[in-house]
């Protein structure tokens, strides 16, 4: 079996992200598999080297190593637009001129801020009216999603099925700007690197429906998936980067690296007390079903206090 991580370095990771990664990485490991690394730097603007550079670093510091070469998104397009191609002929896609703004302002039902189940405003434009508006504006491009209801069972989760057609409309494959999206880029790259398991948060979890579209599309394999709850402070708050949580090198002046691991370990329900640990000493110890199904809680103290972050 082959797993993987695949930061994207917007910004330091934080213990989500090294959670994440753990568990990753000791699932591999405990299964006798392979383990690869990649960086999703589709866009390269808000991924600077230095923390690319710095993600790196930290996960070396914490013990997790690799089986094959750093894979990097951002030096992948010619793949992605292969991949692209090919689905041009397997389903329909279409320019789409719609902005963000503009789904605001619509009737379209949204799964939050940021999450819109798009209507299907531009889907349906004729090709005069297509290229009137390429005179001011450069389109995205969806894909037309069918009516149908996508099912796959999920290690944490358990069984899961959405509809496709009600919880995510038909989605991007390429932005405005030429960056190919999220959805395409991880179903290429875990196919032709061989993926057989997939771990990340469950914030992606109504994603995963469309990406296994798109894997039947372009006749991939499909990887277990396991969508493992978020990481939490003590008072039940999510971590993000967009919060500023503390980065690796942050918790390196309150605990030592044996100290982080274990309070991670503990967090995620692999450890029965929060002592210190090691990855090494953690991988007999490993099972999914000793992960807990629920949000991850940080031990008390673990974080520094607001004022101090």
């Amino acid at each position: 079996m082959i797993g993987r991580f695949a930061p994207t370095p917007s910004g330091y990771l934080h213990p989500g992200n090294l959670l994440c990664a753990m568990l990753a990485y000791l699932s591999v490991r405990a299964q006798g598999g392979r383990f690869s690394l990649r960086i999703e730097d589709l866009d390269k603007a808000r991924c600077p080297r230095h923390l690319v550079t710095q993600a790196i670093q930290d996960l070396e510091f914490l013990g997790i190593t690799w089986d094959f070469p750093i894979l990097y998104q951002s030096e992948r397009q010619e793949i992605y637009q292969a991949a692209f191609d090919l689905l041009r002929t397997r389903a329909e896609i279409y320019p789409c001129f719609c902005s963000r703004a503009d789904l605001h302002a619509s009737l379209a039902p949204n799964r939050g801020d940021t999450v819109f189940l798009y209507p299907g405003t531009c889907r349906h434009l004729g090709e005069a009216e297509i290229a009137e508006r390429r005179k001011g504006k450069r389109p995205a491009y969806r894909i037309h999603v069918p009516d149908t209801t996508v099912a796959f069972h999920d290690r944490i989760v358990g069984p899961f099925s959405a509809s496709l057609a009600d919880t995510s409309g038909d989605f991007i494959l390429m932005r405005a700007d030429g960056v190919f999206a999220y959805n395409l880029a991880v179903v290429v790259d875990d196919a032709l690197t061989g993926v057989t398991e997939v771990v990340r948060g469950n914030d992606i979890l109504t994603s995963t429906p469309c990406q296994i579209y798109l894997q039947d599309l372009l006749g991939y394999e499909r990887p277990e998936y396991a969508h493992i709850p978020l990481l939490v402070d003590e008072h039940g708050e999510r971590l993000a980067k967009r919060n500023q949580v503390i980065s690796l090198a942050g918790l390196l002046k309150l605990h030592t690296r044996e100290e982080i691991i274990g309070a991670l370990a503990y967090a995620c329900g692999l450890l029965p007390e929060n002592r210190p640990a090691t990855l090494e000493a953690l991988i007999p110890l490993f099972r999914w079903s000793a992960i807990a199904n629920s949000d991850f809680h940080l031990p008390a103290g673990f974080l520094p206090a607001a004022s101090s972050m």
